[in-house]
Order: C-alpha cells, then sequence, then structure tokens
C-alpha cells in the first residue's frame, strides 16, 4: 500500500484526512459494487435429459466455463418426462432453455407451446442397421415385407427413417411393419427372427452392434446422405425470456456453440466430461461415438430458420403435421434469430 505524502504546513488534520480516505474508499467500494452488480451473472435453468449422450455439449458448456465466460449462471435440470412435457415446462417458466430432439419437437410445438427454437447443438445421430441374411438393404424395394423394430412408435429414429422411407415411395403404414420393443431388447428379438432391422439412436445401437460383432449392417444414417448438413438436436427458449433478453438468449447460443466446437475438436475430454452423468457407458466408446458426430454443424438465425422449415416440409408430407398447416409460417413462428 503507498503511503500519503503531507506537505510540511498543511492545515489538513489527521482526522481529516482519515475522514476522507474513508469518503474515499466507501465510494470507491459503491462504485465496484455496482461495476459488479452491472455485470451479475444472469442466472437461468437449462433442462436437458442427461441420458442422451449426444447432448455432451451442455455439460462441456456448464464445466468447461463456456456458459460463465457468456455472463451466465446455468443451473442444469434433468428432465425425464415427454418432449411435450418438456416444451410445456419451458412455456410455462419452469425452465427457460431445453435442449433435445427436433422430431420429438415438432409436432407439440405445431400445437402451440410458447417457445422458440433459437440454435442447435449438432448434426444427426440416428441410424438404421439391418440384419445380414434379413432382406434389407439399400434398395427401398427390400423394405416391403419387413419388420423394423423400434423402442417407441413416436420415437424420433422412427419419425425420421418412416419420413425418409415415404420420400422413395415406400408406404410406411402397408409395406412394412414397425415393432416396439424394450431398447436394449431390440438385439434378441433380431437373434428370434421377429424383425430384420432396428432404428434407433446411439449410444444403444452402437452398443446393440458391439455385442453382435458381424451381424449388423448400416443401412441408414442421419449424418450422411441427404441429412449430412441437416439439425438433430436444437435449443429451445421461453418466449418471453428470448425476445425480452436478447442478449442473454445469445449469450446461450453462443455459449453452446462453443461447446459443441469444443467437443468436435476433444471428443476424448468431451467424453471424460460426460461420463460422470451416465456411468454405464465406458468413456472409451462415448470416445467413439462423440468423434463421429456432426458437432461442428449447429446453425442458429437464418440457417436454422431454414432447417426447421424442411423437417417441417417433410413432417408436413409425411402426414405428421397437420394439412392445414402452413410450413412456411410456421417455421417463421418457432424459429427466432437472437444473434441478429
Amino acid at each position: 500500500m503507498s503511503n500519503l505524502h503531507i506537505p510540511h504546513g498543511s492545515t489538513w488534520s489527521r482526522r481529516k484526512l482519515v475522514r476522507t480516505a474513508g469518503i474515499a474508499a466507501v465510494a470507491a467500494s459503491t462504485a465496484l459494487l455496482a461495476s459488479r452488480a452491472r455485470s451479475q451473472p444472469r442466472k437461468l435453468t437449462f433442462a436437458w435429459s442427461q441420458a442422451g449422450f449426444c447432448l455432451t455439449p451442455v455439460p462441456v458448456a456448464l464445466e468447461r466455463g463456456f456458459f460463465a465466460q457468456n455472463g451466465l449462471d446455468v443451473e442444469l435440470l434433468n428432465w425425464a418426462g415427454a418432449a411435450d412435457q418438456l416444451l410445456e415446462a419451458v412455456a410455462t417458466g419452469k425452465a427457460d432453455v431445453a435442449v433435445g430432439l427436433i422430431h420429438r419437437w415438432v409436432k407439440p410445438l405445431e400445437a402451440g407451446l410458447d417457445v422458440k427454437l433459437v440454435s442447435s447443438v449438432h448434426g444427426g445421430c440416428l441410424r438404421l442397421v439391418a440384419a445380414q441374411g434379413g432382406g434389407i438393404t439399400s434398395d427401398v424395394k427390400s423394405f416391403k415385407g419387413k419388420v423394423i423394430g423400434v423402442a417407441d412408435l413416436n420415437s424420433p429414429a422412427r419419425q425420421f427413417y418412416a419420413i425418409h422411407l415415404a420420400k422413395r415411395g415406400v408406404d410406411i403404414d402397408k409395406d412394412l411393419e414397425w415393432r416396439v420393443y424394450p431398447a436394449d431388447l431390440l438385439d434378441v428379438a433380431v437373434r428370434k427372427g421377429e424383425i430384420q432391422a432396428i432404428a434407433d439412436g446411439d449410444p444403444n445401437l452402437y452398443l446393440i452392434e458391439k455385442r453382435n460383432p458381424g451381424v449388423f449392417t448400416e443401412i441408414g444414417n442421419s449424418a450422411k446422405g441427404d441429412y449430412a448438413e441437416r439439425i438433430c438436436c436444437v435449443v429451445g427458449a421461453r418466449a418471453e425470456f428470448a425476445q425480452k433478453n436478447k442478449p442473454h438468449a445469445a449469450a446461450v447460443v453462443r455459449a453452446l456453440a462453443q461447446a459443441s466446437n469444443y467437443v468436435a475438436d476433444n471428443p476424448n475430454e468431451a467424453a471424460r466430461i460426460y461420463h460422470k452423468y451416465t456411468p454405464k457407458v465406458a468413456v472409451e466408446d462415448l470416445q467413439k461415438l462423440l468423434a463421429e458426430l456432426t458437432y461442428k454443424h449447429h446453425p442458429a438465425g437464418a440457417p436454422l430458420r431454414a432447417e426447421v422449415e424442411a423437417f417441417a416440409r417433410d413432417f408436413h408430407n409425411a402426414g405428421i403435421l397437420k394439412k392445414s398447416t402452413d410450413v412456411v409460417r410456421f417455421a417463421n413462428h418457432v424459429s427466432l434469430d437472437v444473434l441478429g
């Protein structure tokens, strides 16, 4: 601490000096507190499903400090309910932001939940594998009369491949059958001959292939081909929050973009961060899976809106959205550019 020098003959008394110094200290402290108040991080609740390994950018943004660097104090809420319940929780203020598969969100958003799509975290993560010798090949005609196993008739994988096949002339209700099994028993159904293919996501499909070496052939992958540059998991924000607090909503978008890029560049470290949330999957397996996903593809703004419209059009053509739904108006309504 520097010493104050009082010139000889000064009329200032020591008491005056102390009092003045005290006033100056209080003023400085008040200014500092005001500055800190202006820069206090914005608290918000972020809902996600920690069972989804593809959402690794969320814990990475928290633990690597990307949220904090962007002025956010984020509390993660592990959501185990249905997609429509999650969106309702966001719309009603139980959470400020959430992330999930667009395939599960399009229909609830059509119903009018007040949630805006503001960004995304990665590209495709849905796959279709066929049992060798089961008759299904890359030729869409080979699907006729076959049975595809799924974990849920409304699952993203079922919706994605139903749309994909329908666009290629397959009658998804008459030409083939979709049959539901518990996710971890889908390979058992294959071995029993009850199904000839599985439509699901990783890590379940990866683990099925790992314990059944040489049994399956990949027929479809939403990270390749026509959908290589298409979103998969999107970020939705409470409409009021996104519209009235654009700087904070933009901070969420930037933080997740940084986190997604980090996962793409550092899959091994990202796997170690995520592993604590789902310890049942080995770190080595997570590392392989994360290295294969398209984490560099996470559009926001106009590019996001365009992809939302494309998904809505697919869903509309497949009869999942109502005939009366205008996909352009839908995309414009549910998408919001918080960076512009």
